[in-house]
């Protein structure tokens, strides 16, 4: 079916960012819950996205439960799962070095990769909550001898209750501008890490939407992987902001509410 003919009733398959469309500050967004266990009691192909490279899909499902959100962890994909599929490819049984937590040490694992600041293949970069600055000039001393820059996600900032923190994309900026070597980043806006997630839950992109909050990373990434995209209010991306961007998405709505209404 061409992309302009279809509506969310022709989709078979759901991508949904996590932050801004299903919880804010841990806390559940309207009709998210609802939504969740309608695609679970329709047996619908879904996965939830998130940029966020620090927990791994376990402890997501258990964050996610205590805020309300019954997610299974195998229906969540994360940009540090994104990342080591694709080193997976691109080096089976390679070496890392890797700056980051749990989430993304255990999906480069779990790909075969070897840990290591002896001769790494690559310097991989990710969330975490307290950046260390030996780390970060063991990082930009491993790019000068040739390992070549992996970043989770282009985020410079991440949310806390106290205000903005730095994050991967800030972090990258400076390593780049010690080294001159920008970062292939593999999480949104990166197709790549949708598609990865259509390969998962063996979807088809003419089949498969994308609900997130933001133009600038989960709308535009979708409409690059050719993916139904819908844009949501609960988030960054006001209606007011729509303007700005030189694309659009499929469908916008207020909240995944008045989406589920047309499922």
């Amino acid at each position: 079916m061409p992309q302009d003919q279809r509506t969310p009733a022709d989709i078979e398959c759901w991508l949904t960012d996590m932050d801004g469309v299903l919880v804010h500050e841990n806390k559940p967004l309207p009709g998210a819950a609802d939504l969740i266990r309608t695609w679970v009691d329709t047996s619908k192909r879904f996965l939830v996205l998130t940029n966020n490279s620090i927990y791994t899909p376990r402890d997501l499902q258990a964050r996610l439960s205590a805020s309300g959100l019954e997610i299974p962890e195998e229906n969540i994909w994360t940009s540090a799962m994104a990342t080591a599929e694709f080193l997976k490819r691109q080096l089976p049984g390679g070496r890392a070095y890797v700056i980051g937590e749990a989430g993304l040490t255990t999906a480069l694992h779990d790909a075969g990769f070897i840990l290591t600041d002896q001769n790494p293949d690559y310097v991989v970069l990710g969330e975490t909550r307290t950046y260390s600055f030996e780390a970060i000039t063991r990082a930009i001393r491993l790019i000068d001898a040739g390992a070549r820059f992996i970043s989770t996600n282009p985020d410079a900032t991440g949310p806390s209750a106290e205000g903005a923190l730095p994050a991967t994309g800030a972090v990258a900026a400076l390593i780049t501008t010690a080294t001159n070597r920008t970062p292939y980043v593999v999480g949104k806006p990166n197709p790549m890490m949708f598609r990865s997630a259509l390969n998962r839950i063996e979807a088809h992109s003419e089949t498969t939407a994308m609900i997130g909050d933001r133009m600038d990373t989960d709308i535009i990434a979708g409409m690059e992987a050719g993916l139904y995209t819908v844009l949501v209010h609960t988030g960054i991306t006001q209606p007011e902001d729509i303007a700005r961007f030189p694309f659009r998405p499929d469908a916008i709505y207020p909240s995944v509410v008045e989406l589920l209404a047309e499922l």
